[in-house]
């Protein structure tokens, strides 16, 4: 089986997880690839299954031993990335991995892989929508929020270097459209 990989990506806030989570639901061939991070858990994610949260200590530990497909430091002192044990563990169930991550983490595995990585950029119809759907979740703290925006607005200015471009106008729309976009890359009928 070809090692293909399927990357979303999109600002904070977009529906990016919403739409990596249906595709999930109907796509088995499909598994989601959990991410590292140094980030503190939230109260509903369990290590292991939404992320590998790992200290400070260990991920550079990790980097220091080539263990990352991809990695960052995404906000002030908070690193995410893939780890190449995680892709491995996906293909060798004979499953395609589906990597939800930041804008360079997905440039950056798009370098290694080419033409066996599908990139695709759900893009908000707008920032405003966008403070919008950031401000409903209720998560964020004004300098939070203010954070995210901005690199959104930095995120949005890469949306021209991924393979596809979808706006999450309207969500069952835009996950329809990525469905196709993936089914074509992966020819499935």
């Amino acid at each position: 089986m070809e090692k293909k990989i399927i990357i979303v990506t999109a600002p904070s806030g977009a529906g990016k997880t919403t739409i990596v989570k249906k595709l999930l639901a109907t796509m088995p061939v499909l598994s989601f690839s959990i991410s590292a991070s140094t980030r503190t858990p939230r109260a509903s994610e369990v290590d292991g299954k939404d992320y590998y949260f790992l200290s400070s200590e260990e991920f550079h530990r990790k980097i220091d031993e080539h263990a990352f497909a991809e990695y960052e430091m995404v906000y002030a002192g908070k690193y995410y990335g893939t780890l190449k044990s995680e892709l491995e563990r996906i293909w060798s169930n004979e499953q395609i991995p589906m990597v939800d991550i930041d804008v360079k983490g997905a440039l950056s595995i798009k370098e290694k892989y080419h033409n066996n990585a599908l990139t695709i950029f759900i893009q908000p119809p707008s920032l405003d929508a966008l403070r919008e759907r950031l401000s409903e979740r209720g998560t964020e703290t004004q300098a939070s929020l203010d954070e995210r925006l901005a690199k959104a607005r930095y995120e949005l200015s890469f949306s021209h270097e991924f393979d596809e471009i979808v706006v999450n106008d309207e969500l069952e729309k835009a996950y329809g459209e990525v469905k196709k976009l993936v089914t074509d890359f992966l020819n499935i009928k």
